[in-house]
């Protein structure tokens, strides 16, 4: 990947201080296969610093502090679609009525309900992370593998999204879809896909693979629900799929885990 693009993806998915240009969008969107790789990014910064958190402070804290972190890197950004995602839900009506709320400037029963429900989860989850797994023999602490997997398979349901989704209206959500349909689209999934196994199997066996398909499942299902409540994928939608898949792969992957 050239450093334009690599420079642009930092920019609009995390609060990394690199300057972005008129290219963002586009060079994002056609470059969408490499959302994975900003979500390891992330997780790994996350969990190393969750592991030293650990050896001073209870797990629930740190479950809390690293989630907390995690939102801080990517500027909350993904937090306000998840917001109006969950008040779009709520709301009794159809298409265009939704969307007018998801649009508007207050933040109702819907949004808060959805969005505690998330994060605490996730927290809870990330609390659990403490105990060390084998992996190639070696004992390491799941947060540091645990948070990189979650948050790279947070990055790919989006890409799942945008392959699956249709635009409902023109927008920042427009390029990436369009970029994630057609030929182009399929090898853009099919490159994220690989890249996600290529991380997920090394780092925490086939345990890793079940979570990346969780992941898949869930960005499925949220494009699902989008088209059945807006008829079709906005911005919120690729942020509230961003949040509710990191919550859902966290959970998979302790319950997997716990089963194996």
């Amino acid at each position: 990947m050239a450093i334009r693009p690599l420079k642009n993806l930092l920019s609009f998915l995390t609060v990394f201080p690199v300057k972005m240009d008129e290219n963002l969008l586009t060079d994002c969107a056609k470059n969408m296969w490499a959302f994975p790789l900003i979500g390891a990014l992330l997780g790994f910064l996350t969990g190393g610093i969750g592991w030293v958190a650990l050896q001073f402070l209870p797990g629930l804290v740190v479950g809390a502090l690293t989630l907390a972190l995690l939102l801080w890197l990517t500027g909350l950004h993904h937090t306000d679609g998840l917001l109006d995602f969950g008040d779009g839900l709520m709301v009794h009506g159809n298409a265009e009525k939704k969307i007018a709320v998801m649009h508007d400037q207050f933040t109702g029963a819907g949004a808060i309900g959805l969005t505690l429900m998330t994060y605490i989860v996730t927290a809870f989850a990330f609390a659990e992370f403490g105990p060390s797994i084998s992996i190639a023999g070696f004992w390491v602490p799941l947060i540091i593998p645990g948070l990189i997997i979650v948050e790279l398979c947070a990055k790919l349901s989006m890409v799942v999204v945008a392959w699956r989704g249709k635009s409902v209206h023109p927008g920042m959500n427009s390029p990436f879809i369009e970029a994630m349909h057609g030929t182009g689209g399929i090898y853009r999934l099919i490159v994220a896909l690989v890249v996600s196994s290529a991380f997920a199997l090394p780092l925490l066996g086939w345990s890793g693979l079940f979570v990346v398909a969780a992941a898949i499942i869930t960005g499925l299902v949220m494009t699902a629900i989008a088209h059945r409540n807006i008829n079709g994928v906005t911005g919120d939608v690729f942020g509230a799929t961003n949040e509710l898949t990191r919550m859902v792969c966290a959970v998979v992957l302790l319950a997997v885990l716990t089963w194996v």
